[in-house]
């Protein structure tokens, strides 16, 4: 994946069916938090990208940081957020929502590179095959990305909406 955006995707997706049992804020900095390895092999120029951060042992390790992380950093993040943005966010999140985010972040990131780059070895140290690599088309595992972004953004804006509209209802 060219970084980032599009594992957003799937996070987006995965928030529409889990709702409060997962932090999609969690599980954007637990993508940041996977791409930082290879951002500085990129700088380095080293010839493998995608190292021990791109397995699922270290996608396990990842996950434990990020949740500690997030559940910490949550807060400021979501009253800065609400402060300048809606629909708002609950200014705390709990430890399972903190841990579902985290680690479905890191390992849905191993998974997704893994249908990508010939560097993964997503199993070391078990193996280093990547039997995963070109199982579909790069073109289409990045609509499948966007596509699951997109129904998730249609159904959480959906939810916030109603949402919306109950509350001016009981109000008035």
């Amino acid at each position: 994946m060219p970084f980032t955006p599009l594992h957003l995707g799937p996070g987006l997706a995965i928030k529409l069916v889990l709702r409060d049992r997962f932090s999609v804020v969690v599980f954007a900095g637990a993508q940041v938090a996977m791409d930082v390895e290879p951002l500085v092999r990129m700088l380095r120029g080293d010839a493998v990208v995608h190292g021990p951060s791109h397995t699922y042992l270290g996608a396990l390790l990842v996950g434990v940081a990020s949740m500690l992380i997030g559940k910490v950093a949550y807060g400021p993040i979501a009253r800065t957020w609400n402060a300048r943005a809606a629909p708002a966010l609950p200014t705390a999140v709990g430890w399972a929502a903190a841990g579902s985010g985290a680690f479905l972040g890191t390992t849905s990131h191993v998974l997704l590179d893994s249908l990508m780059h010939g560097d993964m070895q997503p199993f070391a140290p078990l193996t280093d095959a990547n039997t995963l690599l070109l199982a579909i088309s790069i073109e289409s595992l990045h609509l499948l990305c966007i596509g699951l972004g997109a129904v998730g953004a249609v159904g959480l804006l959906t939810l916030a909406t109603r949402r919306e509209r109950r509350s001016r209802a009981q109000t008035r």
